[in-house]
């Protein structure tokens, strides 16, 4: 299914037996950016929208910018 078309989702139609727990997921870090994020995708089960944590579902949005979590993270942890 394209990529927008899962992004589209409702939340409230997903069943949660069919998503991968978040904690289950993790980031090979030795592997290039590019072949991280697919790696990540592909345990998610190809949705890069939708997880769970434990019994809640939970949907991801993703920011169109230049901008990197790392930098985002960074920003935000110099106001505390």
């Amino acid at each position: 299914m394209p990529l927008h078309l899962l992004r589209d989702i409702d939340i409230q139609s997903v069943d949660i037996n069919t998503l991968i727990d978040a904690a289950s997921v993790s980031a090979d870090l030795n592997l290039p950016v590019q072949e991280r994020m697919y790696d990540v995708v592909e345990q998610m089960g190809g949705n890069p929208y939708f997880l769970r944590s434990g019994d809640i579902v939970v949907k991801v949005s993703y920011a169109d910018t230049p901008v990197s979590f790392n930098e985002r993270m960074e920003c935000y942890l110099r106001t505390l």
